[in-house]
């Protein structure tokens, strides 16, 4: 085999755009990291011997530092390339050392508690080469967070291929642009590596160097696809199962890290406002304009762009860094929309999104009047917003206490507060009629439902809904604009 490293300053030998093999050079790199359960790093390989194409790849296994036979078993191992740790350097740490080491024309980063299906590589390499902007790619499986799960029925490996067999069939129709992918399964073109760099190790041993990395990708310029036409199986957080109080730790202490770097929190930037978007279902053309007020990193609006392959898309953000990202396929604004002189047309905008926004305002009344006189004739800005009245936030009164909390009633950002009858008066005396007003309740026990009664004993039941309700989500037109 032609020895080939690969190198992060752009030098070398001229980069393989299309994604073939040069002479027996390998097309890619598939880096694993190891430690211990080596039932299930053989189970990996296997499936990648049995399922890929020959001569098309190479396996680089970085062993941290195993006690359980997996040094050993490498050393028989003749089809692959081994790294040997004599401590656990951790998962970051493990791949920049098999990224180091690789050969490939691309990169992917595979967790060992995969099993990969037939036309697995071959369809993520197809969707990666389908275009110079895209610069990863990732596969849906059965286990995996960032909406990267999809339902699954079969209960043996056998089943699951029969299962992979059926979905692994190429269709571009079925990728999907995302704002971020896991790392358990990442195919990274060669450039991009190049001009990215390596994983960032103040996220090691692991978690939230994907987040980062994705970000990275975006702030270069590149597009990041979810292929729903590549189906592995997962087994999930192999490493950490013994000690989930570590994990959890562990997440914890990470997810600030990538707060401090980045300057935001990394699920909250990039959760896709489902309950918004559903209230979008009165306009099926492809041509809406729509208007993302707080839009984060976009991964709302780039939703709705998978949706609407033709929608305009338009963003105001508040943090520069998260604004930056959202750019990168959306026109957004970067500052404090009750500040910000807004440059668009009037009656231009389908849709206007106030997704957790209005409470964190000075003064959402004039916010509202502001955006209201930028919707078409038939326009509808749609809205969520915590209830203050939910139990919880009653019962904690009763108790004297009044916490502040991330991502919960009151939120540590709130400004202002509403009941149900608050923001209906809210959005009527700024000038629109409320439509719809959908409610998002959370699970409530059998101690919480008591509290709930006897709250409606004093009140009477016609209230109950609202102690349940979590959030409220509003769909509303100017009045102008409405018909009698």
């Amino acid at each position: 085999m032609v020895a080939r490293k690969f190198t992060l300053d752009g030098g070398g030998e001229d980069e393989n755009l299309s994604g073939t093999a040069k002479d027996d050079t390998p097309q890619t790199s598939i880096v694993i990291v190891a430690w211990n359960n080596i039932e299930l790093t053989k189970m990996c390989v296997d499936s990648i011997r049995r399922y890929t194409e020959p001569g098309t790849y190479e396996i680089i296994i970085v062993n941290n530092g195993s006690t359980d036979g997996t040094a050993q078993w490498l050393k028989q191992q003749k089809d692959l390339k081994s790294i040997s740790n004599g401590d656990n350097l951790g998962f970051v740490r493990g791949c920049n050392q098999g990224i180091k080491e690789a050969g490939g024309s691309d990169v992917l980063l595979l967790n060992n508690d995969t099993v990969v299906t037939r036309n697995w590589l071959a369809n993520l390499r197809r969707c990666l080469y389908s275009s110079p902007d895209i610069g990863a790619v990732g596969a849906v499986t059965n286990y995996c967070s960032n909406s990267q799960a999809i339902p699954v029925g079969y209960k043996s490996l056998e089943e699951m291929h029969d299962f992979a067999r059926q979905n692994n069939n190429s269709n571009p129709q079925r990728w999907e642009e995302r704002l971020r992918l896991v790392g358990y399964c990442l195919l990274l073109k060669g450039e991009a590596v190049k001009k990215v760099g390596l994983l960032d190790e103040r996220f090691s041993p692991g978690n939230y160097e994907d987040d980062d990395y994705s970000c990275r990708l975006l702030q270069a310029g590149y597009q990041l696809m979810l292929c729903h036409d590549v189906f592995i199986h997962h087994i999930g957080s192999a490493t950490f199962r013994g000690d989930p109080a570590a994990y959890t730790a562990l997440l914890k202490e990470n997810g600030k890290k990538f707060e401090q770097k980045w300057g935001f929190n990394s699920t909250w930037a990039t959760l896709i406002r489902h309950e918004i978007v559903q209230l979008m279902n009165d306009r099926g053309c492809a041509g809406i304009n729509v208007l993302d007020i707080g839009c984060a990193c976009g991964a709302t609006l780039l939703y709705i762009k998978n949706l609407y392959k033709n929608a305009g898309l338009y963003g105001v953000e508040i943090n520069k860094n998260a604004a930056e990202i959202a750019g990168s396929f959306a026109k957004v604004a970067a500052g404090d929309v009750e500040s910000l002189e807004l440059d668009y047309q009037e009656g231009f905008f389908d849709y206007i999104i106030c997704a957790d926004v209005l409470e964190q305002l000075k003064d959402p009344w004039q916010v509202l009047k502001k955006l209201g006189k930028y919707l078409k004739p038939g326009g509808r800005l749609l809205a969520s917003l915590l209830n203050v009245m939910h139990y919880s936030v009653i019962r904690n009164l009763l108790y004297g206490m009044w916490t502040y909390q991330d991502g919960g009633i009151p939120g540590i950002n709130q400004l202002r507060f509403f009941t149900i009858g608050d923001i209906i008066n809210m959005f009527n005396g700024a000038g629109y009629e409320v439509l719809n007003v959908g409610r998002i309740s959370s699970q409530i026990s059998g101690e919480d439902e008591e509290f709930v009664k006897k709250l409606t004993d004093i009140t009477g039941s016609k209230f109950a809904d609202q102690y349940g309700a979590y959030q409220y989500v509003v769909r509303a037109g100017v009045k102008r604009n409405v018909p009698n």
